[in-house]
């Protein structure tokens, strides 16, 4: 697929995904998006699009991609949670935008891994633990109330990145179990 039609269809999805709650405003006072919440949620959506296009035309295996899926789309899902309510409290807090660095470690040790499976183990994982330090440092550096719900969307979260890991471990052994035949 070319790089236009990819980055037609990635819009049009953001488009009508941002149409939900542009058509939402119109009925009930329930949903009150300002500009600046149509501007993030949309570089939100085509960021997290155009990161879905690369992972589907890259080569590998399925556990690769879709382990790649999944990291895409929990940085995704930890970032909305995050500027929507709040991962630890509510509001802006040290905990809160400390949360925000978990998603850039796991791009960071992709970029460092070069997209392979088995740096990308080492990626997700060091997403969990930064995603289970944030709510520990909320509660002891910082003296924020954690709720229970809390730990448990860290652990949630947490688990997902090593979900992750265990999938690019996965295809690591797949591609190497290739290579040595």
């Amino acid at each position: 697929m070319t790089l236009i039609k990819s980055f037609t269809r990635v819009s049009l999805v953001t488009g009508a995904l941002l149409l939900v709650p542009l058509v939402a405003m119109q009925f009930t006072g329930e949903v009150n998006w300002t500009l600046s919440d149509f501007v993030v949620a949309g570089a939100l959506l085509l960021s997290t699009g155009a990161a879905l296009e690369l992972v589907a035309s890259r080569s590998g295996t399925v556990a690769y991609r879709v382990a790649a899926a999944g990291a895409v789309l929990t940085s995704l899902l930890l970032v909305w949670v995050n500027l929507a309510v709040g991962f630890v409290g509510s509001g802006p807090n040290p905990a809160n935008l400390l949360c925000g660095a978990v998603p850039a470690i796991g791009l960071l040790g992709a970029l460092a891994a070069r997209f392979q499976p088995r740096g990308l183990v080492a990626a997700m994982v060091a997403a969990a633990l930064a995603q289970v330090l944030v709510a520990v440092l909320g509660q002891l550096a910082w003296k924020l109330p954690v709720a229970p719900v809390e730990w448990a969307a860290s652990a949630v979260f947490a688990l997902l990145w090593l979900s992750w890991a265990g999938l690019f471990q996965r295809a690591a052994a797949n591609r190497a179990t290739h290579q040595s035949a």
